[in-house]
This record gives structure tokens, C-alpha cells and sequence, in this order.
């Protein structure tokens, strides 16, 4: 098969390029060059995806059997891609995200969950992850309408983790565990939770485009199937750091203004955060590994050898201080 990955330097991508290699499939990358790096054995292709000239030398390196497009951000770039690829693909794979339903993070979700409508302007009090939800779903539509329905396949992931996650929500947690002491931990010990490692989205995808599925899926761990902590033992047994958990609720932390999702990764306290169904895919043979395993794997990665900056991965991790304040400001509470 040849194919061609919009955007194969970082995470997602590279697996999905490595994956298909070892498949011997001929593989080709589109990407800026600006970060991550080149997969070995790939052919790279230099480009701005915005830039109609680049796109169009693109096309003409074609026919592709299918492409894997994980760097569609909005409706506008990728509107420009899918229309210079559309005469030389077979078959386009979009990775989108469960954002782009109506009821995440606040409901659980099913492959047959309202999608969010896609507009070109920002409804009034719009948060950044309902914009970006808002933005995949005008890409979905996009690519679909572009391509056609019968050639296109959305899949819809949870969160993805894994070795060379650039945005560093399981590296922190692991360099944090690492540190000792105690630490503080989100909720209950029994939260479910319900991440995918990045090499089951890459082999879903691949498998996918080889069978030029269509429609539309989510993708995600069987609900129920690990918890946090899961996870944070997890990470203690892949440093070798045994640490002391401090359990605080999530009504506590709420008051004490930790910020969701990105002070403490993967917190984020809403009945359908993990509560996402992937059926669809389960019976199309999506396979996922166990959480441990993802953790084992990343440590090992981390420890590895120097990791690729990425300007997202800043946006992480609660600092030490605060982390004792709101530690201390639980004990005063237990003892009041």
C-alpha cells in the first residue's frame, strides 16, 4: 500500500508510520520539519499544508492507496488538503477526537452521540476545548464532503498516551512519582479511566485504511477496564519509586482552584470524561493493550535519551509549592 501521513514527526503519526513500514507498506510523510523528526525508512516531504503550491507538488507524487491525515486542525487546512489529494487518494483516514461531540466531557458517549455543529465564528463564552471540538467537527464535515462518505473513515479517540507523548500528560505523572515524597492524587484510587496507548490508534488506523473502512468511530480503552490508581501504581512500579498517595476529593480540589485537566493531567471530573464507548471499533477489532504496559513502555522511552521539546508540553504540572499548599490545606481541613 502506499501511503501518505499528514503529519508524520510526532507522536501519532511517527507510530503510525513505523507501524506501517514494518508492514511494508511504502510510507511518505508530509510535514513542515519544524519539530519532531523523520521516521527512518519513510520518505519525508517538506510543506506547509496552508501553502496551495506545496500541496499541489504533493498530489503529483501520487496516486496514494490511502492517507492518514493527523495534523487537520480546521476547516480551512483541511479543506486545502483534501481537495489537491481527492483525485490521487483511494481512501482518507481522519483523526479527529470525541471532542467534537456535543456532551463531552459532561455526558457519556456512544458512536451515535449528537456532534457538535460546526460554525465559522465563536458562540458567546466558548472555551477553548469547545472551540477545538468545534474545529474537528467542521473538519469532519469538511473531508467528508470533499472525499465523499464511502471514502472517508473519522476516527474519534479519547486520550492517547504512550512513548513520545508530546504533550507529557503520563511523562509528568511518571517524573512526579519519580521525585518521591507524597503526592498529591486526584479523586479516589477506583476512578475509572480510560486512555488508549498511541500505538493501538496507529494499528486501528492502518488496518482501517488496508480495509478502506468508512463512517465513523470512537476510539478508547474498554470503559472500566483501569483507574487512577492503576496508573499511579502503575508508575510507581515502572520507576521503583514507592511514594505515599493523598487522596483529595474532587469537590476539594475544585475549591482550592486546581486547574483541570492540565495542573493535574488527566483530571478532569465530569461523569463522561470516561465514559466513552468505542463499540463500533471493538467489533472492527480495535485492541488495547493494558494501561501498565503503555506506562512500562513510557518510562523506558523517557529514560532513553534527551526528548523532542514541543511547545504544548509547558502547559503541564502542578509546581511543588503548590502542590504543598493544597496538600496542606487538606490536612488543615481533615483536622478542622
Amino acid at each position: 500500500m502506499r501511503l501518505l501521513i499528514l503529519g508524520g514527526g510526532w507522536f501519532l503519526g511517527r507510530a503510525v508510520a513505523e507501524q506501517a513500514l514494518q508492514r511494508g507498506h511504502q510510507v511518505t510523510a508530509f510535514t513542515r520539519g519544524k519539530s519532531g523528526h523523520d521516521v527512518p525508512g519513510a520518505t519525508a516531504i517538506r510543506g506547509d499544508r496552508a501553502n496551495a503550491r506545496d500541496l499541489a507538488d504533493l498530489a503529483q507524487r501520487g496516486p496514494y492507496d490511502a492517507v492518514v491525515d493527523t495534523s487537520g486542525m480546521t476547516p480551512n487546512l483541511v479543506e486545502t488538503s483534501a481537495s489537491a489529494l481527492r483525485y490521487q487518494v483511494d481512501h482518507y483516514v481522519y483523526v479527529s477526537t470525541v471532542n467534537v461531540y456535543r456532551g463531552w466531557p459532561t455526558e457519556p458517549l456512544t458512536d451515535e452521540s449528537p456532534v457538535r455543529r460546526w460554525s465559522p465564528s465563536s458562540p458567546p463564552g466558548e472555551s477553548p476545548a469547545d472551540q477545538y471540538g468545534r474545529e474537528k467537527a467542521g473538519c469532519e464535515e469538511t473531508v467528508s464532503r470533499i472525499l465523499g462518505a464511502d471514502r472517508t473513515l473519522l476516527l474519534r479517540p479519547a486520550v492517547i498516551i504512550g512513548p513520545h507523548e508530546y504533550v507529557g500528560r503520563i511523562p509528568w505523572w511518571l517524573r512526579r512519582i519519580a521525585e518521591g515524597g507524597m503526592v498529591l492524587a486526584p479523586g479516589t484510587p477506583d476512578w475509572p479511566i480510560q486512555p488508549i496507548d498511541v500505538r493501538d490508534v496507529a494499528r486501528f488506523a492502518l488496518d482501517s485504511a488496508e480495509r478502506q473502512m468508512a463512517g465513523s468511530c470512537n476510539l478508547a480503552a474498554p470503559i472500566g477496564s483501569a483507574t487512577f490508581g492503576n496508573l499511579l501504581q502503575a508508575c510507581q512500579d515502572a520507576t521503583g519509586v514507592p511514594v505515599v498517595l493523598e487522596w483529595v476529593p474532587h469537590t476539594f480540589l475544585q475549591t482550592e482552584g486546581v486547574r483541570e485537566w492540565t495542573e493535574l493531567p488527566l483530571w478532569r471530573p465530569y461523569p463522561g470524561t470516561w465514559r466513552v464507548d468505542a463499540a463500533r471499533a471493538r467489533a472492527a477489532g480495535l485492541a488495547c493493550r493494558p494501561l501498565a504496559e503503555t506506562v512500562a513502555d513510557t518510562w523506558e522511552w523517557l529514560r532513553s535519551g534527551p526528548t523532542l521539546d514541543h511547545e504544548r508540553a509547558a502547559e503541564l504540572g502542578i509546581t511543588p509549592e503548590r502542590e504543598a499548599a493544597v496538600l496542606a490545606a487538606w490536612a488543615n481541613h481533615r483536622a478542622g
